[in-house]
C-alpha cells in the first residue's frame, strides 16, 4: 500500500511549482522565442539579398578608345619577345625613352558597348616564336580588358613591322635618345639666343626713346 506522502511527492515533482502563475506557458514561450528570432533573421537576410540583386538604377558606362588602348599597352609591356608596339617605331621608342606616359601609342581600337576590336604594329625580337608572341598578346589583352571593363575583345590584329636583335634594338634606341637630347639642346639654345636678341632689341629701343626725349641744347 502506497503512502499518501509518497503520492504527494510524486505528483508535486511531475508538475511545475503551482505557486508561479502560468509557468508552463512561459517555459514554452521561452523555448519558441529563439526559433522565431531565427526565422525573422532569415527573412531579413533574404530581403537584403533581394534588394542587392535587384538594381533598378538606370544608366551605362562607356569607355574612350584611349582607355582601352592604355589598358592593353600597359598589360603588354612584359610580353617575352615583344620589343615595342610600333606607333611609327622611332617616335614610339623615343616616347618611352623620355619617360612619357603615352602607353597607348601604336594601338588602334574600335570600342562598342560590349565588344572591342584591336589593331597594332609591333617590332618582334629576332629568333623568337612570333606566333607565340601573337598568342600571348591576344590572351593578355583579352583578359585585362575583360577584368577591368567587362568588354569582350573579339578581334586582335597584329602587324609585324620589323624584327631586331636586342642589341640592334638597344643601339637604335640609344641613337634615338641622342637625337632627342640633341634636338632638345638645340631647341633650348635657339630659344635662349632668341630671348637674348629680343632683350637687346628692347634695350636699344628704350635707349633711343630716352635720347629723343632730351631737350635740344641751343
Amino acid at each position: 500500500m502506497e503512502n499518501n506522502n509518497d503520492k504527494n511527492k510524486t505528483s508535486t515533482s511531475a508538475h511545475l511549482d503551482p505557486v508561479v502563475p502560468n509557468a508552463e506557458e512561459k517555459v514554452k514561450a521561452d523555448h519558441q522565442q529563439p526559433t522565431n528570432n531565427s526565422a525573422d533573421n532569415h527573412k531579413q537576410e533574404a530581403k537584403t539579398e533581394d534588394h542587392e540583386n535587384k538594381d533598378t538604377t538606370n544608366g551605362e558606362v562607356t569607355y574612350d578608345d584611349k582607355v582601352i588602348q592604355k589598358i592593353i599597352g600597359i598589360a603588354l609591356e612584359d610580353v617575352e619577345g615583344l620589343l615595342t608596339i610600333d606607333g611609327g617605331f622611332f617616335s614610339n621608342t623615343a616616347e618611352k625613352l623620355v619617360n612619357t606616359d603615352n602607353d597607348s601609342a601604336g594601338i588602334e581600337t574600335e570600342v562598342g558597348k560590349k565588344q572591342v576590336a584591336v589593331d597594332m604594329n609591333i617590332v618582334a625580337e629576332y629568333g623568337k616564336d612570333i606566333e607565340k608572341i601573337f598568342s600571348q598578346i591576344k590572351q593578355i589583352a583579352s583578359k585585362e580588358v575583360a577584368d577591368m571593363t567587362h568588354l569582350d575583345v573579339i578581334e586582335v590584329n597584329v602587324n609585324v613591322t620589323d624584327i631586331k636583335t636586342k642589341e640592334e634594338f638597344e643601339k637604335d634606341s640609344e641613337t634615338v635618345q641622342d637625337k632627342v637630347t640633341d634636338a632638345a639642346k638645340t631647341t633650348g639654345e635657339f630659344a635662349s639666343e632668341q630671348t637674348d636678341k629680343a632683350k637687346a632689341a628692347v634695350s636699344n629701343q628704350a635707349d633711343k626713346l630716352k635720347d629723343e626725349s632730351k631737350p635740344e641744347v641751343q
